[in-house]
């Protein structure tokens, strides 16, 4: 039996290679640039928005010292940030989680979550 060869955009389609292994960190600090007047993702300080350093890994909603939204509270609950949930919420944050209180309308092009991504991964390294 030949090995169905066929089948392989299929698999790759419902299993995608991790997107900060796909994007590419010096393209996501330019996508960053649009974040960072109301984060940091290179040290532990809030802003209008918590400190994205070291994010991934982490519980939603929980920096120290930053006042989050009942909305990002109730949703964080039990979750923990990796790729695939930050990747859901940066295509359309208002819409993942109704009512926070990022106004930010979210990344449209996949690439440019895959590369934001990659940043956030770099910067968030000790």
């Amino acid at each position: 039996m030949k090995p169905a060869l066929f089948l392989l955009p299929l698999v790759t389609l419902c299993f995608p290679a991790p997107a900060g292994a796909a994007g590419d960190s010096a393209k996501g600090a330019a996508v960053f640039r649009t974040c960072g007047a109301c984060h940091t993702a290179t040290e532990p300080v809030n802003r209008v928005g918590p400190s994205l350093q070291g994010i991934f890994g982490r519980p939603v909603g929980s920096v120290e010292g930053y006042r989050y939204s009942d909305a990002m509270t109730a949703f964080g609950a039990g979750k923990v940030w990796d790729e695939a949930l930050l990747s859901q919420y940066l295509l359309a944050p208002r819409l993942t989680v109704p009512g926070t209180k990022m106004a930010f309308a979210g990344l449209k092009k996949p690439g440019d979550i895959a590369d934001l991504i990659a940043y956030l991964v770099e910067a968030g390294r000790p």
